[in-house]
């Protein structure tokens, strides 16, 4: 069924992005597209090699008559977001993705489609392998775990590339360049207590939301999605308030980048108040699908009783830790004033876990304003420290500035328009790209992104819109063979 996309074009790009659909590549197990994508360089008689971090590099010299044009860096990252719907039987480490054709997108059966950036990853070998190109020295630089921190390009060491242009091929909006992003910061919020043995005769019931649509925590931020974390938390406070329930655990969201889908949490209560409470909750969803219709259309959340854990988190903790997630910031914060269609600083409350004797909440916070993600990032410590919890700041990038007189910009701008009758879209992007840790090694790169048109990246919604792909590619050849010279 997968074999169907071979027949879309254009071929030499899809024929790759199947390849890479077979290879399992979950951020942090990348080691068999990392020898894949070597090997693939090697066969061609490029020079091909793993860098001290991971990443692959691969050179390709420059067509005859072309030496004399800048050299440029293909860019893309090898790592996919591994996510799946909750009905859905798939292991990432071993098995492959499973894609099929829905009038002019390509989807995956389930999961995450790995378009995001395999289909970079893919243009990037179709030029490696092509021989009736035209363009300069070439050099292929595809990063490892992009997803999760972005480590390859922070382990990137200087003097490794050769190249004065960067083309980062991991945007999702056809039509658009980029010229800047936004920084990140992970935040990390723990806390180890001591369990309390569970009330004799209690009934345990586990609360379930999931159906949202989830999606990318930086592109998708403004779209007003459900975070399941916040609207769970929602419930179990109210629950808590009004029935006197115990908390046993809470778990929701699993990748720090992604907006999160599912969440549950275990409490326990005496049976008299059971129905009660599974009436509470049926009212919780008709509020939520109110609130936010016609934005999520597929929002389950429901209550059922399961066995009795032996102990609870205690209620003191309890309190402070719900109370900490219903304060918490997350989503928007604010727009940059100067652009107002464009989001400045967001987080992302990602992943919440609670049980076992420690509580664990990670937050992505982005912005494109160092000072205001230095502001966020001090608001969620004073949240999380009132409920005392230890927070810790790691990965943190800063954005990419834009420079709108960048020569492979114009360059791009005139290339487009003669290609394509119109002018691109430059923009600056609300989410964490390559080229901000890139350009803070190479200073002085001259920098793009740009892409195919993908949507719902980071969720099993995750869609390329075919038309897209032949268009990005047809680009991408004529950018290189319109290089400024040296």
């Amino acid at each position: 069924m997968s074999s169907t996309i071979l027949q879309l074009a254009p071929q030499n790009v899809w024929k790759h992005f199947y390849s890479l659909t077979r290879i399992p590549r979950p951020s942090g197990h990348v080691g068999q597209v990392t020898e894949f994508l070597v090997n693939f360089g090697k066969g061609l008689g490029l020079e091909s090699f793993v860098d001290e971090a991971g990443n692959v590099i691969i050179r390709k010299p420059a067509t005859p008559g072309m030496e004399n044009r800048k050299g440029v860096i293909l860019q893309a990252h090898m790592d996919m977001v591994p996510q799946k719907n909750n009905d859905t039987v798939h292991d990432f480490t071993r098995d492959p993705i499973e894609t099929y054709i829905d009038g002019d997108w390509v989807k995956a059966k389930g999961t995450t489609l790995g378009a995001d950036n395999g289909l970079g990853v893919a243009a990037i070998m179709a030029v490696l392998e092509a021989t009736d190109l035209k363009h300069g020295p070439l050099e292929a630089l595809i990063t490892k775990d992009e997803e999760t921190g972005m480590y390859g390009a922070f382990g990137l060491k200087p003097g490794v590339l050769n190249g004065e242009i960067l083309l980062n091929l991991d945007s999702e909006e056809e039509g658009e360049l980029y010229i800047g992003c936004a920084g990140g910061l992970d935040i990390t919020a723990t806390l180890k207590y001591k369990e309390e043995e569970a009330f004799p005769g209690m009934v345990a019931c586990k609360i379930t939301l999931k159906g949202l649509r989830g999606g990318h925590s930086g592109l998708e931020i403004n779209e007003g999605r459900a975070n399941a974390n916040k609207l769970l938390v929602r419930v179990v406070h109210d629950l808590v308030v009004e029935f006197g329930c115990t908390l046993a655990s809470f778990e929701g969201g699993n990748m720090r980048n992604a907006i999160p889908r599912e969440a549950h949490a275990v409490l326990l209560t005496c049976a008299d108040d059971v129905e009660a409470m599974k009436a509470y909750v049926d009212e919780y969803k008709e509020i939520f699908e109110d609130e936010f219709a016609p934005i999520e259309s597929g929002i389950q959340l429901y209550m059922e009783e399961v066995p009795a854990p032996a102990t609870v988190v205690p209620e003191e903790i309890q309190d402070n830790l719900i109370d900490a997630l219903m304060a918490c910031q997350n989503g928007v914060m604010r727009m940059i004033p100067t652009v107002p269609d464009t989001v400045e600083t967001s987080s992302n409350l990602a992943i919440v876990t609670i049980g076992g004797g420690k509580a664990d909440f990670r937050i992505l916070a982005r912005s494109s304003s160092d000072s205001m993600k230095d502001f966020l990032a001090d608001s969620l410590e004073a949240c999380f420290s009132m409920a005392g919890m230890k927070v810790e700041f790691s990965g943190a990038y800063s954005g990419w500035q834009p420079n709108v007189d960048s020569p492979i910009l114009h360059a791009m701008t005139a290339s487009y328009e003669q290609q394509f009758g119109t002018k691109p879209a430059v923009k600056v992007i609300h989410a964490g790209l390559e080229c901000g840790i890139i350009g803070a090694t190479y200073r002085g790169m001259d920098m793009v992104s740009f892409g195919p048109t993908l949507r719902s990246p980071h969720s099993p919604d995750e869609r390329a819109y075919i038309p897209s792909v032949d268009k990005f590619y047809a680009f991408l050849v004529a950018t290189l063979e319109q290089t400024p010279e040296k």
